[in-house]
């Protein structure tokens, strides 16, 4: 379960090799039991996302709009994003920056409501319950974010951090929870131990922590509620290469201990490729590539996933054609019609440039799903 620093962080930031598609002896993807593209419920999903859409109002002002005469602008920041993720699985989101994998990760633990869609937990809508319901529904998923000093209180101790979720349990009448100033400063010790931490740290507050140090503080504040699934919106980019490894194999051992599900989203496909049982690229706010990780490391289809892969800095690749990364990322303001990947896309048709491709739903549970006219017409 450990994990080397070269192998993961290392080659992500620095450069020097990329992973190893395939590790020869490991036991077949559980992630792929259940895409993307399901009319149902599976048994084993725990979380799911229907036709998720989320629109933000960029426009100015009214009186700035009605002087200038300009109309309201719309971003849409994720475009009918559909997805399982079974229970004890990790599902990963990756793209360029701005391609919707922060909204998706907000839509799903109730920062935003979406615009469109809706989110299953364990079968039952979050949306559609009453708001006890839904504040006992909502301490079942947390959040690790970016940003682990933004993300903590400055003028409070990690005692006072790590209590908060549970003081607030017992605010909302949960049943089972901890309840009693001994009882909770004993459960924030146990939690800071599980991450790495001391009893004495407790009493320590935030600045007080390295990057790497307040990150597993975050992960104990995560864990304080006894949740199911996490969603991590890269947890490691802000960390150093070596403290990226210590903290990604800290959440896998939580995993396999906890039987947590996790949605994890990075840019750093070196560290996706050990985290994750299935990847999903996004661009542009869709989907248009979900797979299971060997599968689409050993084989990348979409042309945007191919061009993603081969930006990995690999020396023993030497020959090998790649994939140029060429053109920037549109406006999401003015999104190009049809396939939104059209003007930087080798493949692109007439067909592409005026129809949209959508994810078919799978023929079985292993299918590699891709939204691409040029592969479904076999022109790549």
């Amino acid at each position: 379960m450990s994990v080397q620093p070269s192998r993961t962080a290392e080659a992500g930031r620095t450069g020097d090799a990329k992973p190893s598609p395939v590790d020869a002896g490991h036991p077949p993807d559980a992630a792929a039991r259940v895409p993307q593209g399901l009319p149902t419920q599976a048994p084993s999903a725990l979380v799911e996302a229907r036709a998720l859409s989320k629109i933000f109002d960029v426009s100015p002002p009214w009186l700035t709009r009605v002087i200038e005469r300009r109309p309201r602008q719309l971003l849409r920041a994720v475009d009918g994003v559909s997805f399982t993720i079974c229970r004890g699985e990790t599902l990963a989101l990756v793209g360029e920056s701005g391609c919707g994998k922060s909204t998706v990760a907000r839509l799903l633990v109730g920062l935003h409501a979406p615009s469109a869609g809706s989110v299953f937990f364990n079968g039952e809508p979050l949306g559609a319950a009453s708001r006890s319901q839904q504040v006992a529904r909502r301490q079942r998923i947390q959040m690790i974010f970016q940003d682990p000093y933004a993300s903590l209180n400055p003028r409070w101790t990690v005692r006072e951090i790590v209590a908060e979720p549970l003081r607030a349990a017992v605010r909302s009448g949960r049943p089972g929870v901890l309840s009693g100033t001994a009882a909770i400063n004993r459960k924030v010790e146990d939690l800071l131990a599980q991450v790495g931490l001391s009893a004495a740290d407790g009493a320590k507050y935030p600045h007080q922590f390295s990057g790497g140090q307040r990150q597993r503080i975050s992960i104990a504040r995560a864990l304080a509620s006894e949740p199911e699934f996490l969603v991590c919106d890269e947890p490691t980019s802000a960390l150093d290469v070596s403290v990226q490894a210590q903290v990604l194999n800290l959440m896998k051992d939580l995993q396999t201990r906890q039987s947590l599900t996790y949605l994890f989203i990075s840019h750093n496909l070196a560290v996706v490729h050990h985290v994750s049982d299935r990847i999903g690229v996004m661009y542009l706010g869709r989907l248009v590539e979900l797979a299971p990780k060997r599968a689409l490391f050993r084989e990348p289809r979409h042309p945007y996933t191919r061009m993603l892969i081969d930006s990995i800095p690999d020396l023993a690749a030497d020959g090998r054609i790649r994939t140029p990364v060429a053109g920037e990322v549109p406006n999401p303001l003015a999104a190009p019609p049809g396939c939104t990947f059209h003007p930087r896309c080798p493949l692109a048709s007439e067909r592409c440039r005026r129809e949209r491709p959508v994810l078919k739903p799978p023929a079985n549970a292993e299918e590699v799903l891709v939204a691409c006219h040029a592969i479904e017409e076999k022109r790549g």
